[in-house]
């Protein structure tokens, strides 16, 4: 794995072709839906190289690899570009041998799917939280609702009596909402797991996972792109570089 962590920003060169042997990954180190891409290509053992990507600042050729402009991208040897974070991290899985991280049960990978769904419309809700705190905005409605939809994922661990959502060893869905709660400390929004003991023993078990662990951000360096990545800093991609 090789990883060039300063971002490339507009007016850079475009990278070469990918090397045989080896999946090109363009990602942006704080970015939580690159993380989910990154998680896989770790737990899988996926040789891989990483291309910072500066979001605030995208070099013109960016948009030939995503026309949305977004990380996750995924280039291949080939040429063949794949972006979408779930659409990444599921071609990942197929394509590559090891470990299966999507349930091979067809009723059990449509709960996987559904669960997704649910859980994505947690992650904007979780961003305009923090910025009404840091505009100094009453979030007691946007908290009951982060609470409540916690409580949702609460149930379906208790019900299915697991530590993980995809029985007793770590599955796609883990690794798809992961992102999101490791930074729960620096958005200020840890309290909202003190209601939600099954999360929490999900969460201590997370933190063991040796991908994770590879993947995991410091929270006052989370803190410290925050701040700048709402002040729309070009600088925000290489926080603490």
């Amino acid at each position: 794995r090789s990883e060039r962590f300063s971002s490339l920003s507009s007016g850079s060169a475009a990278p070469g072709p990918v090397p045989e042997g080896v999946i090109r990954l363009y990602s942006m180190r704080f970015c939580p839906f690159a993380q989910r891409t990154r998680l896989v290509l770790r737990a899988k053992g996926i040789s891989h190289e990483i291309i910072n990507i500066n979001l605030k600042n995208k070099p013109d050729w960016f948009f030939e690899k995503n026309p949305f402009g977004l990380v996750p991208v995924l280039e291949t040897s080939k040429g063949q570009l794949i972006y979408e974070s779930p659409i990444t991290c599921e071609y990942l899985d197929e394509a590559f041998p090891g470990k299966k991280l999507m349930p091979s049960d067809p009723y059990e990978r449509a709960f996987q799917k559904m669960l997704l769904e649910h859980f994505s419309k947690i992650t904007p809700i979780v961003f305009k939280y923090f910025v009404a705190v840091k505009d100094g905005q009453d979030t007691t409605a946007l908290k009951a609702e982060i609470a409540e939809k916690f409580g949702k994922l609460e149930e379906i661990l208790s019900k299915r009596n697991t530590v993980f959502y995809g029985g007793d060893s770590i599955s796609m869905l883990d690794y798809m909402i992961w992102p999101w709660f490791e930074r729960l400390e620096p958005l200020q929004l840890k309290d909202s797991l003190s209601h939600t003991p099954k999360l929490q023993r999900w969460m201590e078990a997370m933190k063991e996972d040796p991908a994770v662990k590879a993947t995991m951000t410091d929270p006052q360096t989370f803190k410290g792109y925050l701040q700048l990545y709402l002040k729309n800093s070009p600088e925000a991609c290489d926080y603490g570089l």
